[in-house]
């Protein structure tokens, strides 16, 4: 009986610290990002909708202006699986920026739901997984568990303004 009293005090106390542990924004921080404004659409959309306890968000390049020579190119001819890599995880934070801007606070996540990454690709070339990882990566060292999703990386011919990635995301949050 005292070893089921001392489980119980012992959970009651390790949820609100799980719970305390949790946060995405102090993660960021220790990572060195920080989180741009968002930009505004292109086009006639918007960057996130919200029903329920879901958040789609957009598809993000990186932000800022499109039409830096160092966001734009196929994979692997003009950019290699590095650097598209290292572009995926930039549009990644530019979609935690828009997903913040929609929920107030990253620690509403309960989790990263799906992800679908684009990557401006050679003919013949079929290593997207690899560079899409970039922002993949990002999720779970931002997020942890909850940052694990599930998530299909795709060749295109052409995205928006000759960016290397283009990535679409469905977010759980409270």
């Amino acid at each position: 009986m005292r070893i089921l009293a001392l489980a119980g005090l012992l959970a009651s106390i390790a949820a609100p610290l799980s719970a305390q542990a949790f946060d995405p924004e102090a993660r960021l921080k220790e990572l060195g990002i920080t989180l741009p404004t968002p930009d505004k659409p292109v086009a006639n959309y918007v960057k996130a909708v919200r029903t329920g306890n879901l958040v789609f968000l957009a598809g993000h390049g990186p932000c800022g202006d499109f039409n830096r020579p160092d966001i734009q190119g196929r994979v692997p001819s003009q950019k290699s699986i590095e650097e598209g890599y290292e572009i995926a995880k930039l549009t990644a934070i530019c979609l935690l920026a828009s997903l913040k801007s929609e929920i107030g606070d990253l620690k509403k996540v309960k989790r990263v739901v799906k992800v679908l990454g684009m990557v401006l690709s050679d003919q013949g070339f079929d290593r997207q997984p690899a560079v899409i990882n970039g922002a993949s990566d990002l999720f779970v060292k931002v997020f942890g568990d909850r940052g694990k999703h599930a998530r299909s990386a795709v060749g295109m011919y052409a995205l928006p303004f000759n960016i290397t990635t283009e990535i679409e995301m469905i977010v759980e949050v409270e």
